[in-house]
């Protein structure tokens, strides 16, 4: 199993792709810990794992929260011994408007979640990693840090720093044995994305499948890539299989971007 007697924490248990991420991640053999400010969708994941037989905890917290975030790694140390691996899956999305008009309170709180947040999190579990002179973070980016979108700038510039942190702490964490990378999603098909393609459609006066059907053009394999299976490249990379991996970062968008 892919991710057999590792003990990972995801960030992030909304009704996308981070709660898809935990049940897989259990269901490749990994005892998992969720973190996210809310029990809405993070609950019913944890019935989902141990009802299937897996091992999980949920702790409920702010990942701009210091205290929250070292609270959910003694939670993974206290149930499980240890901790292998760090999935950072939470954001903040500032209203999609230009980017002059986004409010600086709205700009800083995603660069609080998504940043700070990150950090937080690092920080939370680096101990564990150093006892045992290895771990693995795996960071959730945006392909539109690469290819610019209309309305996606206030978030932009937040995974973009997100990016830079990533190949930061690549390099300064390397010699302690702890491996940094990021996937880079583009569409991630699933509840929000339903949502903006409706809102889409409206705008164009068009249907929601001829939406759907405009974006999927643009993407080589033809198709808005789900975000479950987008999901499980972060998975991969904090397996054993990518050991000689950080630093990087993996487009995971169907290859709708292509990056020379």
């Amino acid at each position: 199993m892919l991710l057999k007697d590792k003990v990972v924490i995801v960030t992030g248990i909304g009704p996308g792709m981070g709660a898809k991420m935990a049940r897989d991640a259990a269901l490749a053999g990994a005892r998992v810990v969720m973190m996210s400010r809310s029990d809405f969708v993070m609950g019913d994941v944890l019935k989902d794992i141990l009802a299937t037989g897996g091992k999980a905890v949920s702790v409920l917290g702010d990942v701009t929260k210091p205290e929250d975030c070292a609270r959910v790694a003694a939670t993974a140390i206290e149930a499980f011994g240890t901790i292998d691996g760090l999935i950072n899956s939470a954001y903040y999305h500032p209203p999609m408007v230009p980017l002059l008009d986004n409010d600086a309170d709205d700009l800083r709180m995603a660069f609080d979640v998504i940043v700070g947040g990150a950090l937080n999190m690092i920080r939370a579990v680096l101990p564990s990693f150093e006892a045992k002179g290895k771990g693995s973070v795996v960071n959730i980016g945006t392909m539109a840090d690469r290819k610019p979108m209309a309305g996606e700038g206030g978030y932009v510039l937040a995974k973009g720093a997100l990016a830079s942190l990533t190949r930061q702490l690549a390099l300064e964490l390397g010699p302690k044995g702890v491996r940094v990378n990021m996937t880079t999603m583009g569409w991630l098909g699933g509840p929000a994305t339903d949502m903006f393609f409706e809102w889409r459609a409206m705008t164009m006066g068009k249907t929601k499948e001829e939406a759907v059907a405009e974006a999927a053009a643009r993407i080589a394999l033809g198709k808005i890539p789900p975000d479950e299976e987008c999901g499980r490249a972060a998975l991969m990379l904090l397996s054993d299989y990518a050991v000689q991996v950080t630093g990087a970062t993996l487009d995971v968008n169907g290859g709708e971007y292509m990056p020379a």
